[in-house]
């Protein structure tokens, strides 16, 4: 027997006048699960979220939580609980009063309620920050104080609204790890939005990819990534250099009709397409040469990434980037042999 999904959304349908923001949605989330919608901007993935928090009405189709529909509901009635990417914390009220709103919405016993709130705040790192108020504490302080509130209340689902987004890149990874650190500890089922790649892939239980209203796929994070089931899951999920040629009996020519240096391992039907390959993936100078496909470039300019050098690369009409850990001793201007591996390519037509 299946056990009941936390939520499941059922050919949601949402419109603004012409616009269709979420066109038939369907979408299960199991008990403990943490899914991720993550798309650009204008993709839907915002608007879906809010459906299920009910702060927009729906135009089509059902929203259930554990089994019981609740799109009828307003969103003070539905067992659920919004971090958003402010944090919308009140000014006027402690920490502790911030945390203790849900519960007296709820009408949660005095007792119970000073409990929740003291494991909320434990459980968050916040332990001693009772009375602070939320001028005095940090951006990222704020958002642990929002996500304790959430927690306290212990919905059926929690609903994450970009949270992290106007965070410095520092402070954004050290939340991005202790939601991680909490959603292991604590088993809550959660729906994310963020357009933020590396979010949804190191939170992510599945992720689902969205595009013009529809999710494209949805997959673990390791299949999404290394096994992408359309061309525009493939391009906006990690970078990629993309290369449109025309295989022909005689060679491989750019867009140009230009015939170019690039030996294919693979036997590919002739005609348009376009071949992508990762910048991680491409390999530079000897490490190119034994491997099965390879081209001739000329260095366009570099750029130093910390980690890894990035070289910017022409070869005819084609542009693409190759990542190196370290300099190869080549200046802007070198002609360089560049090579991959037949599996870290795709071919789109």
């Amino acid at each position: 027997m299946t056990a009941q999904p936390a939520l499941e959304l059922r050919n949601t349908l949402r419109r603004f006048g012409s616009v269709v923001a979420v066109n038939n949605v369907s979408l299960s989330v199991g008990k403990g699960e943490f899914v991720t919608l993550l798309g650009p901007s204008g993709s839907g993935k915002t608007s879906t979220l809010r459906l299920i928090g009910g702060f927009e009405e729906l135009d089509g189709g059902s929203i259930l939580l554990n089994g019981q529909r609740i799109d009828h509901l307003p969103a003070y009635q539905r067992d659920t609980a919004t971090i958003f990417q402010s944090g919308a914390l009140f000014p006027h009220k402690t920490v502790a009063e911030n945390v203790a709103f849900g519960l007296r919405m709820r009408k949660v016993p005095k007792d119970e309620m000073a409990k929740r709130i003291s494991q909320s705040l434990e459980t968050v790192r916040l332990k001693g920050y009772e009375d602070r108020y939320p001028a005095q504490l940090s951006g990222g302080q704020k958002q642990r104080v929002a996500l304790a509130r959430s927690l306290a209340v212990r919905p059926a689902i929690l609903l994450f609204d970009e949270p992290l987004s106007a965070l410095d890149l520092s402070l954004r990874l050290q939340l991005r790890a202790e939601i991680k650190r909490l959603h292991d500890e604590l088993k809550f089922s959660a729906i994310y939005v963020t357009h933020d790649q590396g979010e949804a892939m190191a939170m992510s239980s599945r992720v689902a990819v969205m595009n013009t209203g529809s999710i494209e796929q949805i997959d673990t994070p390791e299949t999404v990534f290394h096994a992408p089931s359309s061309e525009f899951v493939y391009t906006f999920i990690g970078e990629s250099c993309c290369l449109p040629v025309r295989i022909t009996a005689s060679g491989v020519q750019d867009k140009k009709g230009e015939t170019i240096g690039i030996v294919l391992g693979e036997r590919l039907a002739e005609g348009d397409c376009r071949i992508y390959v990762r910048p991680s993936r491409l390999r530079l100078i000897s490490d190119a040469a034994a491997l099965p496909n390879r081209l001739t470039a000329r260095i366009h300019f570099i750029e130093f990434l910390g980690d890894v050098y990035r070289y910017h690369l022409k070869a005819g009409a084609l542009e693409l980037a190759a990542d190196h850990a370290g300099s190869i001793g080549k200046s802007v201007g070198d002609v360089i042999v560049i090579g991959w591996r037949t599996e870290d390519m795709r071919v789109f037509r």
